[in-house]
């Protein structure tokens, strides 16, 4: 199985351990990753914000170079990314004015052939959890995760729809499928401020806080993510959360991949576990032990 990859900005800067275990698990799972040669920003949040055309444009420009290569699936693993695209395609194929607009900027025709996926729905929904299960190495036994989705992975639903956004359960299962303990929790969809945290990190602070209380409430032991920004805001900014609030938190934030590939054999340091602000290692060595 071959599918084009966008990576998107932040996985080739400040979540490089998230592309490097998307790298390593796909190959164990038999799923070959092919860059989109050339590709460019998607927008995410201010491209949108400041112009619809081009809001849209700059996705389509990526899915118009992923069909170039003569690939029908494209994969992105940041939901920023993933969702952008998604809407964007949707866009353009219920509003043919803005197609045309689209085509006039971007000097190229927009098939729409080029289906967009989240890495989490080829894991779960194409590949199987049934054959993951059987390629486990190491049992998560006993590991409490706390399944955050985040605001962007499942909605909306009408242009993203692969699992339920009010109460998803694709990286649930996942958790399961693995030998973890996937926790019921009521703060899964939440948003985390997202990329309010250059601009406004009071609400960060608020909104990223509220969710690391909750999956602590919970009984978490750690935090399993599918996307850059939610994963930067809840470990990187969990030591200012933990001085604002007077509360020791000291929950782990991993990308679901990584918890993935330590089931399937693979070491902390190769799936990039070390360079979280939140050290996951004892939690993990116990886990694994």
């Amino acid at each position: 199985m071959k599918v084009a990859y966008y990576p998107g900005c932040a996985l080739h800067a400040t979540a490089k351990e998230y592309d490097d275990s998307c790298q390593l698990v796909f190959k164990e799972l038999g799923v070959k990753l092919q860059e989109i040669p050339g590709w460019i920003c998607c927008g995410a949040t201010p491209a949108h914000l400041t112009s619809h055309l081009l809001g849209v444009a700059l996705p389509c420009k990526n899915l118009i170079l992923a069909d170039e290569m003569g690939l029908d699936t494209v994969i992105a693993p940041c939901a920023a990314c993933f969702n952008r695209l998604k809407v964007a395609d949707q866009e353009v194929k219920e509003d043919l004015e803005l197609k045309k607009d689209v085509e006039k900027v971007l000097g190229r025709p927009y098939s729409g052939r080029v289906e967009i996926k989240h890495p989490l729905e080829i894991i779960v929904q194409d590949i199987g959890l049934e054959k993951v299960r059987k390629m486990v190495r190491r049992e998560l036994e006993g590991l409490r995760v706390a399944s955050y989705y985040g605001c962007l992975l499942v909605r909306p639903p009408e242009a993203v729809g692969f699992d339920d956004p009010e109460d998803p359960q694709s990286l649930d299962n996942l958790v399961t499928t693995l030998g973890g303990e996937a926790l019921p929790w009521a703060f899964k969809t939440e948003c985390c401020g997202a990329s309010f945290s250059l601009s406004e990190t009071d609400i960060v602070f608020q909104l990223s806080g509220e969710i690391l209380n909750e999956a602590l409430e919970a009984g978490a032991e750690c935090i399993v993510v599918a996307c850059p920004l939610c994963q930067s805001n809840l470990d990187l900014r969990q030591k200012a959360i933990e001085k604002r609030y007077r509360k020791r938190i000291n929950l782990p934030v991993l990308y679901f991949s990584q918890l993935l590939g330590l089931a399937l054999g693979m070491n902390m340091r190769e799936l990039g576990l070390l360079k979280h602000m939140v050290d996951p290692t004892k939690l993990l060595e116990k886990t694994l032990a």
